[in-house]
Protein backbone atom coordinates (compact mmCIF):
# COMPACT_ATOMS: atom_id res chain seq x y z
CA UNK A 1 0.00 0.00 0.00
CA UNK A 2 2.62 2.24 0.81
CA UNK A 3 4.36 1.32 -2.46
CA UNK A 4 0.89 2.54 -3.92
CA UNK A 5 0.77 5.68 -2.08
CA UNK A 6 4.24 6.87 -3.56
CA UNK A 7 3.27 5.75 -6.87
CA UNK A 8 0.37 7.75 -7.28
CA UNK A 9 2.00 11.18 -5.53
CA UNK A 10 4.83 10.74 -7.77
CA UNK A 11 2.28 10.75 -11.13
CA UNK A 12 0.20 13.38 -9.56
CA UNK A 13 3.52 15.84 -8.93
CA UNK A 14 4.74 14.41 -12.91
CA UNK A 15 1.19 15.20 -14.17
CA UNK A 16 1.15 19.03 -12.65
CA UNK A 17 4.78 19.56 -14.26
CA UNK A 18 3.10 18.20 -17.59
CA UNK A 19 0.79 20.59 -17.16
CA UNK A 20 3.42 22.84 -16.73
CA UNK A 21 5.17 22.52 -19.73
CA UNK A 22 1.98 22.71 -21.65
CA UNK A 23 0.21 25.73 -20.53
CA UNK A 24 1.48 27.99 -23.75
CA UNK A 25 5.37 27.20 -23.25
CA UNK A 26 6.13 30.35 -21.31
CA UNK A 27 6.21 29.37 -18.25
CA UNK A 28 6.11 32.22 -15.08
CA UNK A 29 4.63 35.00 -17.38
CA UNK A 30 1.81 32.76 -18.74
CA UNK A 31 -0.26 33.19 -15.31
CA UNK A 32 0.92 36.34 -14.21
CA UNK A 33 -0.94 39.61 -13.55
CA UNK A 34 1.29 42.84 -14.54
CA UNK A 35 0.85 46.55 -13.78
CA UNK A 36 0.82 49.30 -16.73
CA UNK A 37 1.83 52.53 -15.46
CA UNK A 38 0.50 55.57 -17.80
CA UNK A 39 -0.21 59.18 -17.89
CA UNK A 40 -3.45 59.67 -17.87
CA UNK A 41 -4.26 59.94 -21.41
CA UNK A 42 -3.37 56.54 -22.31
CA UNK A 43 -6.17 54.85 -24.06
CA UNK A 44 -6.34 51.35 -25.85
CA UNK A 45 -9.54 49.01 -26.69
CA UNK A 46 -10.67 46.95 -24.05
CA UNK A 47 -11.02 44.28 -26.69
CA UNK A 48 -7.47 44.37 -27.88
CA UNK A 49 -5.99 44.09 -23.68
CA UNK A 50 -8.51 40.93 -23.87
CA UNK A 51 -6.80 39.86 -26.77
CA UNK A 52 -3.53 39.61 -25.82
CA UNK A 53 -4.75 38.01 -22.60
CA UNK A 54 -6.13 35.26 -24.05
CA UNK A 55 -3.51 34.56 -26.80
CA UNK A 56 -0.79 34.77 -23.32
CA UNK A 57 -2.50 34.40 -20.26
CA UNK A 58 -1.01 37.92 -18.88
CA UNK A 59 -3.64 40.07 -17.38
CA UNK A 60 -2.62 43.97 -17.85
CA UNK A 61 -4.09 46.35 -14.96
CA UNK A 62 -3.82 50.23 -15.75
CA UNK A 63 -2.13 52.95 -13.34
CA UNK A 64 -3.17 56.27 -14.42
CA UNK A 65 -0.67 58.22 -12.21
CA UNK A 66 -1.41 62.04 -13.98
CA UNK A 67 0.32 63.83 -16.93
CA UNK A 68 3.31 62.02 -17.93
CA UNK A 69 5.95 64.80 -15.80
CA UNK A 70 4.06 63.67 -12.34
CA UNK A 71 3.95 59.64 -13.80
CA UNK A 72 7.41 59.63 -14.34
CA UNK A 73 8.26 61.44 -10.70
CA UNK A 74 6.29 58.88 -9.06
CA UNK A 75 8.35 56.09 -11.07
CA UNK A 76 11.75 57.91 -10.43
CA UNK A 77 10.78 57.81 -6.18
CA UNK A 78 9.71 54.30 -6.70
CA UNK A 79 12.77 53.37 -7.78
CA UNK A 80 14.05 49.69 -6.36
CA UNK A 81 10.74 49.13 -5.33
CA UNK A 82 8.81 49.83 -8.34
CA UNK A 83 4.98 50.48 -8.56
CA UNK A 84 4.32 48.92 -11.93
CA UNK A 85 6.11 46.33 -14.22
CA UNK A 86 5.68 48.76 -17.02
CA UNK A 87 5.40 52.48 -17.78
CA UNK A 88 4.46 54.16 -20.87
CA UNK A 89 4.37 57.81 -21.58
CA UNK A 90 8.04 59.08 -21.39
CA UNK A 91 8.67 61.10 -24.78
CA UNK A 92 11.21 62.59 -25.57
CA UNK A 93 11.09 65.69 -23.71
CA UNK A 94 11.22 63.53 -20.72
CA UNK A 95 13.86 60.76 -22.37
CA UNK A 96 17.41 62.07 -20.44
CA UNK A 97 15.27 62.26 -16.70
CA UNK A 98 13.50 59.03 -17.01
CA UNK A 99 17.08 57.66 -18.34
CA UNK A 100 19.40 59.51 -16.21
CA UNK A 101 17.19 57.55 -13.07
CA UNK A 102 18.08 54.50 -14.00
CA UNK A 103 15.04 53.17 -13.43
CA UNK A 104 14.18 50.60 -16.72
CA UNK A 105 16.23 47.72 -17.61
CA UNK A 106 17.17 47.35 -21.24
CA UNK A 107 15.19 44.89 -23.66
CA UNK A 108 15.32 44.82 -27.53
CA UNK A 109 12.23 43.84 -28.87
CA UNK A 110 12.13 42.03 -31.76
CA UNK A 111 9.30 43.30 -33.23
CA UNK A 112 11.99 46.74 -33.46
CA UNK A 113 12.60 45.67 -37.18
CA UNK A 114 9.78 47.01 -38.55
CA UNK A 115 10.27 50.68 -36.65
CA UNK A 116 12.50 53.13 -38.40
CA UNK A 117 15.75 54.06 -37.04
CA UNK A 118 14.57 57.38 -36.62
CA UNK A 119 12.39 57.06 -34.42
CA UNK A 120 14.18 54.82 -31.55
CA UNK A 121 16.02 57.55 -29.06
CA UNK A 122 17.57 55.04 -26.91
CA UNK A 123 20.39 52.94 -28.32
CA UNK A 124 20.43 50.63 -25.48
CA UNK A 125 16.82 49.98 -25.39
CA UNK A 126 15.90 51.13 -21.80
CA UNK A 127 12.60 52.88 -23.65
CA UNK A 128 10.94 51.71 -26.71
CA UNK A 129 9.19 54.27 -29.18
CA UNK A 130 5.16 53.21 -29.66
CA UNK A 131 3.67 56.25 -31.25
CA UNK A 132 4.47 59.74 -32.43
CA UNK A 133 2.50 63.16 -33.02
CA UNK A 134 3.21 66.37 -33.07
CA UNK A 135 2.20 69.75 -30.73
CA UNK A 136 1.14 72.71 -32.95
CA UNK A 137 -0.99 75.77 -32.99
CA UNK A 138 -4.66 75.16 -33.96
CA UNK A 139 -6.74 77.56 -35.48
CA UNK A 140 -10.24 77.85 -35.92
CA UNK A 141 -11.50 77.83 -38.98
CA UNK A 142 -14.76 79.88 -38.91
CA UNK A 143 -13.53 82.66 -36.88
CA UNK A 144 -10.54 83.29 -39.53
CA UNK A 145 -13.55 82.99 -42.55
CA UNK A 146 -15.74 85.32 -41.13
CA UNK A 147 -15.40 89.17 -42.66
CA UNK A 148 -12.78 91.60 -41.53
CA UNK A 149 -10.86 88.61 -39.60
CA UNK A 150 -6.96 88.80 -40.16
CA UNK A 151 -5.62 86.06 -42.17
CA UNK A 152 -4.98 82.47 -40.68
CA UNK A 153 -0.80 82.74 -39.14
CA UNK A 154 1.15 80.66 -41.44
CA UNK A 155 4.63 81.64 -39.25
CA UNK A 156 5.59 81.66 -35.40
CA UNK A 157 6.33 84.73 -36.41
CA UNK A 158 3.02 85.69 -37.30
CA UNK A 159 1.70 85.22 -33.93
CA UNK A 160 3.54 88.14 -32.59
CA UNK A 161 2.47 90.66 -34.83
CA UNK A 162 -0.61 93.48 -34.07
CA UNK A 163 -3.39 91.29 -36.25
CA UNK A 164 -3.48 88.39 -33.77
CA UNK A 165 -3.29 90.46 -30.48
CA UNK A 166 -5.19 88.34 -27.64
CA UNK A 167 -5.99 85.54 -30.03
CA UNK A 168 -3.45 82.70 -28.76
CA UNK A 169 -3.92 80.52 -25.88
CA UNK A 170 -0.81 78.56 -24.47
CA UNK A 171 -0.13 75.90 -21.83
CA UNK A 172 2.53 76.36 -19.24
CA UNK A 173 5.50 74.09 -20.13
CA UNK A 174 5.46 73.76 -16.12
CA UNK A 175 2.84 71.98 -15.51
CA UNK A 176 1.45 70.90 -19.48
CA UNK A 177 3.48 68.71 -22.10
CA UNK A 178 2.35 70.52 -24.98
CA UNK A 179 3.18 73.77 -23.18
CA UNK A 180 6.82 71.84 -22.59
CA UNK A 181 6.56 71.07 -26.11
CA UNK A 182 5.78 74.35 -27.47
CA UNK A 183 8.30 75.70 -25.93
CA UNK A 184 10.77 73.62 -27.29
CA UNK A 185 9.48 74.47 -30.81
CA UNK A 186 10.07 78.10 -30.17
CA UNK A 187 13.95 77.35 -28.62
CA UNK A 188 14.11 74.97 -31.80
CA UNK A 189 13.51 77.82 -34.46
CA UNK A 190 14.87 81.10 -32.65
CA UNK A 191 17.77 79.18 -30.93
CA UNK A 192 19.16 80.45 -27.62
CA UNK A 193 19.70 84.29 -28.53
CA UNK A 194 16.24 84.12 -29.60
CA UNK A 195 13.52 82.18 -27.58
CA UNK A 196 13.06 84.65 -24.90
CA UNK A 197 12.61 87.74 -27.29
CA UNK A 198 10.13 86.34 -29.17
CA UNK A 199 7.99 84.95 -25.81
CA UNK A 200 8.34 88.69 -24.54
CA UNK A 201 7.13 89.44 -28.39
CA UNK A 202 3.81 86.57 -27.42
CA UNK A 203 3.67 88.25 -23.93
CA UNK A 204 3.09 92.26 -25.03
CA UNK A 205 0.53 90.53 -27.87
CA UNK A 206 -1.60 89.65 -24.99
CA UNK A 207 -0.71 85.66 -25.28
CA UNK A 208 -3.10 83.97 -22.61
CA UNK A 209 -1.49 81.54 -20.23
CA UNK A 210 -3.37 77.84 -18.94
CA UNK A 211 -1.77 75.34 -16.60
CA UNK A 212 -2.97 72.84 -19.06
CA UNK A 213 -4.32 71.27 -22.38
CA UNK A 214 -7.77 71.13 -21.43
CA UNK A 215 -8.51 74.25 -19.93
CA UNK A 216 -6.95 75.78 -23.49
CA UNK A 217 -8.78 73.58 -25.50
CA UNK A 218 -12.29 73.72 -24.06
CA UNK A 219 -12.08 76.60 -21.89
CA UNK A 220 -10.24 79.57 -24.09
CA UNK A 221 -10.46 78.13 -27.76
CA UNK A 222 -13.21 79.18 -30.23
CA UNK A 223 -12.92 76.37 -32.55
CA UNK A 224 -14.40 72.99 -32.71
CA UNK A 225 -15.59 71.34 -29.06
CA UNK A 226 -14.01 74.51 -27.82
CA UNK A 227 -15.90 77.17 -25.89
CA UNK A 228 -13.58 80.33 -25.05
CA UNK A 229 -12.73 83.20 -27.68
CA UNK A 230 -9.87 82.79 -28.82
CA UNK A 231 -9.30 81.42 -32.22
CA UNK A 232 -5.33 80.05 -31.81
CA UNK A 233 -4.37 77.28 -29.74
CA UNK A 234 -1.44 75.02 -28.83
CA UNK A 235 -2.77 71.22 -29.59
CA UNK A 236 -1.89 68.74 -31.77
CA UNK A 237 -1.64 67.82 -35.63
CA UNK A 238 -4.40 64.93 -34.61
CA UNK A 239 -6.78 67.25 -33.28
CA UNK A 240 -8.69 68.08 -36.43
CA UNK A 241 -9.39 64.69 -36.81
CA UNK A 242 -10.67 63.97 -33.26
CA UNK A 243 -13.05 66.98 -33.71
CA UNK A 244 -14.63 65.11 -37.22
CA UNK A 245 -14.38 61.61 -34.77
CA UNK A 246 -16.40 63.05 -31.76
CA UNK A 247 -18.69 65.10 -33.35
CA UNK A 248 -22.53 63.72 -33.42
CA UNK A 249 -23.25 64.46 -36.52
CA UNK A 250 -19.94 64.08 -38.29
CA UNK A 251 -18.98 66.82 -40.67
CA UNK A 252 -17.85 66.65 -44.05
CA UNK A 253 -14.70 68.79 -42.36
CA UNK A 254 -12.71 69.25 -39.71
CA UNK A 255 -13.50 72.93 -37.65
CA UNK A 256 -9.81 73.68 -36.63
CA UNK A 257 -6.70 73.76 -38.62
CA UNK A 258 -3.14 73.21 -37.85
CA UNK A 259 -0.41 76.01 -38.35
CA UNK A 260 2.49 73.35 -39.51
CA UNK A 261 4.83 75.90 -39.24
CA UNK A 262 4.79 75.41 -34.94
CA UNK A 263 4.69 71.72 -34.88
CA UNK A 264 7.33 70.11 -32.76
CA UNK A 265 7.41 66.17 -32.44
CA UNK A 266 7.16 63.92 -29.41
CA UNK A 267 7.94 60.27 -29.70
CA UNK A 268 6.10 58.17 -26.91
CA UNK A 269 7.95 55.33 -25.24
CA UNK A 270 7.38 52.31 -23.24
CA UNK A 271 9.73 50.55 -20.62
CA UNK A 272 10.59 47.45 -18.18
CA UNK A 273 10.74 49.23 -14.69
CA UNK A 274 13.89 47.47 -13.27
CA UNK A 275 12.56 45.68 -9.75
CA UNK A 276 9.86 43.84 -11.49
CA UNK A 277 9.46 40.70 -10.34
CA UNK A 278 7.54 39.45 -13.92
CA UNK A 279 10.32 40.70 -16.64
CA UNK A 280 9.74 38.10 -18.78
CA UNK A 281 5.71 39.09 -18.93
CA UNK A 282 6.93 42.44 -19.49
CA UNK A 283 8.56 41.90 -22.23
CA UNK A 284 5.67 39.89 -23.96
CA UNK A 285 3.92 42.87 -23.11
CA UNK A 286 6.47 45.42 -24.49
CA UNK A 287 6.14 43.06 -28.16
CA UNK A 288 2.36 43.57 -27.50
CA UNK A 289 2.83 47.35 -27.77
CA UNK A 290 4.67 47.02 -31.59
CA UNK A 291 2.14 44.47 -32.64
CA UNK A 292 -0.13 45.56 -35.89
CA UNK A 293 -2.49 44.91 -33.68
CA UNK A 294 -2.19 47.43 -30.54
CA UNK A 295 -0.94 49.90 -33.72
CA UNK A 296 -3.83 49.88 -35.35
CA UNK A 297 -5.70 51.01 -32.51
CA UNK A 298 -3.75 53.69 -30.98
CA UNK A 299 -4.57 56.56 -33.79
CA UNK A 300 -8.51 56.09 -32.86
CA UNK A 301 -7.67 56.09 -29.34
CA UNK A 302 -5.40 58.56 -28.41
CA UNK A 303 -4.61 60.32 -31.66
CA UNK A 304 -1.26 60.24 -32.15
CA UNK A 305 0.57 58.01 -35.13
CA UNK A 306 1.41 54.53 -34.47
CA UNK A 307 5.65 53.73 -34.99
CA UNK A 308 4.87 51.16 -37.27
CA UNK A 309 4.61 52.69 -40.91
CA UNK A 310 3.05 49.03 -42.00
CA UNK A 311 0.26 50.04 -40.73
CA UNK A 312 -2.74 51.39 -42.49
CA UNK A 313 -3.70 55.08 -40.46
CA UNK A 314 -7.62 55.01 -40.42
CA UNK A 315 -8.98 57.11 -43.08
CA UNK A 316 -10.33 60.17 -40.41
CA UNK A 317 -6.25 60.55 -39.82
CA UNK A 318 -5.36 60.40 -43.41
CA UNK A 319 -7.96 63.11 -44.41
CA UNK A 320 -7.35 65.37 -41.47
CA UNK A 321 -4.62 64.86 -39.34
CA UNK A 322 -1.29 67.41 -40.50
CA UNK A 323 2.05 65.70 -41.29
CA UNK A 324 4.70 68.40 -41.37
CA UNK A 325 7.59 67.36 -43.55
CA UNK A 326 9.80 69.07 -41.38
CA UNK A 327 8.61 69.21 -37.72
CA UNK A 328 10.65 71.34 -35.34
CA UNK A 329 13.22 68.77 -33.07
CA UNK A 330 15.75 69.33 -30.36
CA UNK A 331 18.09 65.81 -29.57
CA UNK A 332 16.99 64.08 -26.09
CA UNK A 333 20.22 65.34 -25.11
CA UNK A 334 19.79 68.79 -25.71
CA UNK A 335 16.55 69.40 -23.92
CA UNK A 336 17.67 66.83 -20.69
CA UNK A 337 20.84 69.72 -20.81
CA UNK A 338 18.68 72.86 -20.71
CA UNK A 339 14.93 71.87 -20.02
CA UNK A 340 14.69 73.15 -16.38
CA UNK A 341 16.27 76.17 -16.95
CA UNK A 342 14.69 77.15 -20.10
CA UNK A 343 11.40 76.22 -18.41
CA UNK A 344 12.51 78.44 -15.33
CA UNK A 345 13.65 80.98 -17.97
CA UNK A 346 10.25 81.19 -19.86
CA UNK A 347 8.30 81.75 -15.94
CA UNK A 348 10.58 84.54 -15.67
CA UNK A 349 9.66 85.71 -19.05
CA UNK A 350 6.08 85.41 -19.58
CA UNK A 351 4.16 84.95 -15.99
CA UNK A 352 6.49 87.70 -14.02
Amino acid sequence: MRRLATLLVLLAVLAVACGSDDDGGGGEEERVTITLMTHDSFNVSESVLDAFTEETGITVELLPSGDTGQALNQAILAKGDPLADVFFGVDNTFLTRALDAGIFVPYESPELAAVPDELELDGEHRLTPVDYGDVCVNFDKEFFSADGAPPIPSTLDDLTRPEYEGLLVVEDPSTSSPGLAFLLATVARYGEDGWRDYWSALRANDVQVTAGWEQAYYDSFSGGSGEGDRPLVVSYASSPPAEVVFADPRPAEAPTGVMVDSCFRQVEHVGILAGTRHEDAARRFVDFMLSPELQADVPLNMFVFPVRPDVPLPEEFVRFAAVPDEPLELSPGEIGAARDRWIEEWTATVLR
